[in-house]
C-alpha cells in the first residue's frame, strides 16, 4: 500500500490555482477535463515531490472542479487539515502574507503555522528540521479566525 492523493473540491479554478500555485508554491502536474462527467481534475505536487508525482502520480493534491455547480462546500468537524513541510517557516509565511493570504495561526514557536485556501481548506505549515528561534513579528502575533 502507498499513499496517492487527497482530493478537495474547488469553486473557482483561476482563484484556486492562484492560491495553490502562485502563492503557495505547488506545481501543476497534470489536468483532466471530463466533458461527459462535467468536471476538471487538477493534480498538484509540492516542488520536492514533483518528480515522484510525475513518475508515479503520488503524492499529489487533487483539485476537483464541477462545471456549472453553485454548491457551497463546507468542511465538517471530521476534516482536519493538509500539512506541508517548508524550508523556512518565517519566509514562507511572509511570502504568503505579502500575497494577501491571512496567517490564521502565526509561527510563534518557529515551527508551525496555519493558513486557509480560498475554499476554506486548512493548511498546516511545518518547519523542516528543528524549530527556528522565535522572532518578531511572529512571536507576538495573534491568531486570526480559525484553522
Amino acid at each position: 500500500m502507498r499513499y496517492v492523493h487527497t482530493m478537495v473540491r474547488i469553486t473557482d479554478i483561476d482563484e484556486s490555482l492562484d492560491f495553490w500555485c502562485t502563492k503557495f508554491g505547488l506545481e501543476e502536474i497534470r489536468r483532466i477535463d471530463n466533458e461527459k462527467g462535467k468536471f476538471t481534475l487538477i493534480f498538484l505536487a509540492a516542488p520536492k515531490d514533483a518528480a515522484s508525482a510525475k513518475e508515479t502520480r503520488a503524492p499529489e493534491l487533487e483539485l476537483t472542479y464541477n462545471w456549472g455547480s453553485d454548491e457551497k462546500y463546507e468542511t465538517a468537524r471530521a476534516w482536519g487539515h493538509l500539512a506541508y513541510r517548508v524550508d523556512d517557516i518565517y519566509a514562507t509565511c511572509q511570502k504568503l502574507m505579502d500575497a494577501g493570504v491571512v496567517i490564521n495561526r502565526p509561527p510563534r514557536d518557529g515551527y508551525m503555522a496555519f493558513v486557509k485556501s480560498p475554499d476554506n481548506i486548512s493548511i498546516e505549515l511545518i518547519q523542516e528540521g528543528d524549530a527556528l528561534a522565535p522572532q518578531e513579528p511572529w512571536a507576538s502575533m495573534e491568531n486570526t479566525g480559525d484553522w
